[in-house]
């Protein structure tokens, strides 16, 4: 087992590695209890960012409702999972972007790996479909969640921790520009002026882009605010909180401001699924899993004697 090392970070100093000899308090001990249950609660739509985790203490457990006490939780997650009370995979915190090179250890490997794609052989859903859809979320720590919802649908997930780059409309320009059908953006964010911006401006960038450079006629970019909504926020009686004065958008925003991770993981996955589903031509859908299975069985029949199984 490696020696944890300590850094000094804000002139405290924070641990490096695991911690063996953790002993929270027994207010912080009440707290991961709570916490653990949520994760137990939401266990299919793992791992779940901290600030949901921290929604969900507010809207079940009195939790307070600042960004002290988001800041605390932070920190005992930190510690818990360090200390491996709780599991690594159950919190996302991170921003990482990963890009890794494909090996096979011999020619087995390979032929193991062919295997498990044919008996995972899944067609483009999308496929013949009026229209091509993205998602797009806000927040990177909750594309794992989407993902699991947008994959049954063939639908690709993509996110902008802010506003998106020059780069990065120019990218969804170029993908549309290879379709001849419409391509529509499902956008989920928080409802704040700084979220409600992000997405009119992606949508307007996007679009003003594609008039420009379509050369079929039904070449076209469509954006649709999925949530978070002010209709949904009342719905389900979400907590809410002026709009920050610092923030010089703030002027023109009407109503309160509520994040994204504020609705439960489930609903938000209802929402989404509902929201994917209403754009399909649903026969065709169906159409597509179909045509799956009976793929699914000739690429396992094709497989060499052995690693069909």
């Amino acid at each position: 087992m490696s020696e944890i090392t300590t850094s000094r970070e804000n002139g405290r100093k924070r641990p490096k590695g695991y911690i063996e000899d953790w002993t929270p308090t027994k207010r912080i001990r009440a707290e991961l209890d709570d916490v653990e249950r949520v994760l137990e609660e939401y266990r299919d739509h793992l791992p779940l960012t901290v600030r949901q985790v921290f929604y969900r203490l507010v809207a079940t457990r009195d939790y307070e409702k600042t960004e002290r006490a988001y800041s605390r939780l932070g920190e005992h997650l930190v510690s818990a999972r360090r200390s491996r009370r709780i599991p690594f995979h159950a919190i996302r915190d991170d921003g990482v972007v990963t890009r890794a090179p494909s090996w096979y250890a011999d020619p087995a490997d390979f032929w193991d790996y062919v295997g498990g794609q044919a008996r995972g052989y899944r067609r483009d859903r999308q496929a013949g479909q009026r229209q091509r859809i993205e998602l797009w979320c806000e927040a990177a720590g909750m594309m794992p969640q989407l993902g699991r919802v947008a994959d049954d649908f063939s639908v690709p997930v993509y996110s902008a921790g802010g506003f998106v780059s020059l780069s990065g409309v120019r990218q969804i320009v170029d993908r549309a520009l290879t379709r001849t059908v419409p391509t529509m953006i499902l956008h989920v964010g928080d409802l704040d002026p700084s979220g409600a911006s992000i997405f009119d401006s992606l949508a307007a960038d996007a679009a003003a882009f594609m008039d420009a450079d379509a050369y079929v006629g039904t070449q076209r970019i469509v954006a649709r605010r999925v949530a978070l909504t002010p209709e949904q926020v009342a719905a389900h009686e979400l907590p809410t909180a002026p709009p920050k004065a610092s923030d010089s958008r703030s002027k023109r925003w009407r109503g309160g401001t509520c994040q994204l991770e504020a609705l439960p993981p489930d609903l938000l996955a209802t929402i989404v699924a509902d929201a994917i589903s209403s754009e399909l031509d649903s026969e065709r859908y169906r159409a597509e899993i179909e045509r799956e299975v009976v793929d699914r069985r000739a690429l396992l029949r094709a497989l060499p004697a052995g690693e069909a199984a």
